[in-house]
């Protein structure tokens, strides 16, 4: 009991200081967010690497870096659109890493080199998120709308963490994933969806979202979250290892901490671009979905 307190204590103050330290840039954005968000990068890449060792792979950890930083340093400009460019370099880099490096497995070790870089565009969209909108005055201090959608990503993965650890622990009986992360529970997830909703339904009616796409917004959010720290686990699990690494206590590594992150952010942010900002709904998809049909059946 005493070591479990221990790690609950060591777990709560660990996040709690990550938590106001991400916090505490996402207001400041600019350089501040983006000088977090590439030293997430470099310590997460590398704990990637690391753990991809484990099952015999040999990504090319500059390769990784170089087109992580590149992408980070361009979403943070609002050049989105050399984003593929850099994509495409990165995938002939990591081909030409193996062919003139003779590493084995060929063929294993360019496709976890650009898997790497591709995990690594996701956070890129923490920026492209604080970006976007009109501006908005409060306190007489101007920022772009992203701020507010960027605070309702950031609170509702953490009401799915919270929830779902503490209602896991405590009424968890059935297992989400058995193979893949055997202490989630079931319970757990359920718990953290609910409480994730209510999360961004307040959050919504603070920030003049609609009750419809608060709902559906923190819906896909805490789904992605969980499917995020579920593939994350993947990764793990199939390297044989725990946690990506040991440099915060009670959490693992940086990539553990921030895997409700890593697909909770992308389709987040194009929901709020498509849904919220440019008004497409869903019959508009379902008209573009018939067209699509029409042409290809003739």
């Amino acid at each position: 009991m005493a070591v479990l307190n221990s790690l609950l204590k060591n777990r709560i103050i660990t996040g709690f200081t990550i938590g106001a330290l991400v916090f505490s840039c996402m207001i400041l954005g600019g350089k501040f967010l983006l000088g977090l968000l590439i030293v997430f990068i470099i310590i997460a890449s590398k704990e990637y690497v690391d753990i991809l060792k484990n099952k015999g792979f040999l990504p090319f950890f500059k390769v990784i870096l170089v087109i992580s930083i590149s992408m980070m340093l361009i979403s943070a400009s609002g050049y989105n659109n050399l984003i593929p460019i850099v994509l495409l370099a990165g995938i002939i880099a990591s081909f030409l890493a193996v062919l003139f490096r003779g590493r084995q497995p060929y063929i294993a070790n360019v496709a976890t080199t650009i898997l790497g870089f591709l995990i690594a565009w996701m956070p890129c969209h923490v920026c492209l998120i604080r970006n976007m909108g009109n501006d908005v005055t409060l306190f007489n201090i101007t920022f772009k709308q992203g701020l507010y959608f960027l605070l309702f990503i950031f609170f509702v993965i953490l009401l799915t963490d919270i929830a779902a650890y503490f209602f896991g622990i405590k009424f968890g009986k059935h297992q989400l994933s058995p193979v893949i992360s055997p202490k989630k529970t079931v319970e757990g997830a359920v718990a953290g969806g609910v409480f994730a909703v209510i999360t961004g339904l307040i959050i919504g009616k603070l920030i003049g979202i609609s009750i419809y796409h608060s709902f559906i917004l923190s819906l896909i959010v805490t789904v992605m979250a969980q499917l995020g720290d579920l593939s994350e686990s993947l990764i793990k699990r199939d390297a044989g290892v725990k946690d990506s690494g040991h440099s915060l206590p009670g959490h693992g590594g940086f990539l553990d901490r921030a895997d409700s992150y890593l697909f909770s952010v992308p389709v987040a942010y194009y929901y709020i671009k498509y849904f919220i900002l440019s008004g497409l709904s869903f019959p508009v998809i379902t008209e573009l979905i018939k067209k699509v049909l029409y042409v290809i059946t003739g």
